[in-house]
């Protein structure tokens, strides 16, 4: 339950600040197509026009209120529902409730502003991050799609954080229509490999005022006796094994028997220090060891003292990141 309250507060705070950038785009109709937009549902918000062929006074341009209905169409006192119901359906009513004052009617409604469903925004781990405009239904990977792709700082998942309930809900959503409460928002994992393999489980309805989260890598650091010292992003699935060979595996005098991982206690200052036998590994005697985000992995070799250990961690670091001072 911590953990959970931790990622939702990370993802809002992620949000806030990707509001904040100056070069954060608006919303955009071009973002997706608008196929199948003709079964777009009416909402609060939305604004439409009503034509009355002949009774050019009668005609208006109307916004559903607050309460879903058509409230302030000329010389009617009933409201006309227009929530969750299409243009025809719309139409139909007015044009009932218009012959009791008009002889044969003949009425056409057209939606003009669809403005009852916020966008949808996706950021992180993506080449452009945006607010996708949701006039009809659109899944996870069209979404993606619409952001330019996931890009080489992804670690594997994508976190959707319902903001809103669902406003028109079908037979089995009913509890997804009930108000969402600031300190319970639904949370939901996608897991990239499963979403890319055709699951269709992994590749959900995105909802209107979703924020689309594709988490990016943290870092995982190897210092001691390896070819290149240094950071590396850690993706989906990253074992000791691979990040060695990422740094360009171990040097000739390294102990492969004794190499240390120390692991950031979670909520606490110290360490815990994990000793892994790699040779044993290499051989397939061991189980290979999946590495968390933080963890510093030192290869040991004979004579080596903490002083270098920390002298090649950092310049590692700043191989990666320019700016953090070096060591003398």
């Amino acid at each position: 339950m911590v953990r959970a309250s931790i990622v939702i507060l990370t993802l809002c705070l992620a949000t806030s600040l990707y509001a904040q950038q100056p070069g954060a785009p608006a919303s955009s109709s071009q973002s997706v197509d608008t196929q199948g937009i003709k079964n777009y549902l009416l909402g609060p918000g939305d604004v439409i026009d009503v034509k009355i062929f002949g009774q050019q006074d009668l005609s208006s341009t109307v916004q559903v209120d607050s309460e879903g209905n058509l409230s302030s169409l000329p010389f009617l006192e009933k409201p006309i529902l227009a929530k969750c119901r299409n243009e025809r359906e719309v139409q139909k009513d007015i044009t009932v409730a218009y012959r009791r004052l008009i002889n044969d009617p003949q009425i056409s409604v057209r939606v003009i502003e669809r403005n009852s469903r916020p966008p949808a925004a996706v950021f992180g781990a993506v080449h452009k991050p945006t607010n996708v405009p949701m006039l009809r239904n659109v899944r996870l990977n069209e979404l993606i799609a619409a952001s330019g792709g996931i890009t080489e700082r992804a670690a594997g998942t994508v976190q959707i954080l319902h903001t809103e309930p669902i406003m028109c809900p079908q037979p089995g959503q009913e509890a997804d229509a009930l108000p969402i409460e600031g300190t319970r928002m639904p949370l939901h994992v996608v897991k990239i490999a499963d979403m890319k393999s055709g699951k269709l489980a992994s590749n959900p309805v995105i909802r209107p005022g979703d924020y689309v989260l594709v988490a990016e890598a943290e870092l995982v650091y190897v210092t001691g006796s390896v070819v290149s010292p240094g950071s590396q992003l850690l993706t989906d699935k990253l074992t000791l094994s691979r990040v060695l060979a990422m740094a360009g595996g171990t040097s000739k005098n390294a102990k492969l028997s004794d190499v240390r991982i120390y692991r950031q206690k979670f909520g606490a200052l110290d360490q815990d220090v994990l000793k892994v036998d790699y040779a044993a590994i290499k051989k397939n005697k061991l189980a290979d060891v999946p590495l968390q985000p933080y963890d510093v992995i030192e290869v040991r070799e004979p004579g080596i003292t903490f002083g270098g250990v920390l002298r090649d961690l950092f310049t590692g670091i700043t191989r990666s990141y320019p700016l953090v001072p070096r060591l003398p």
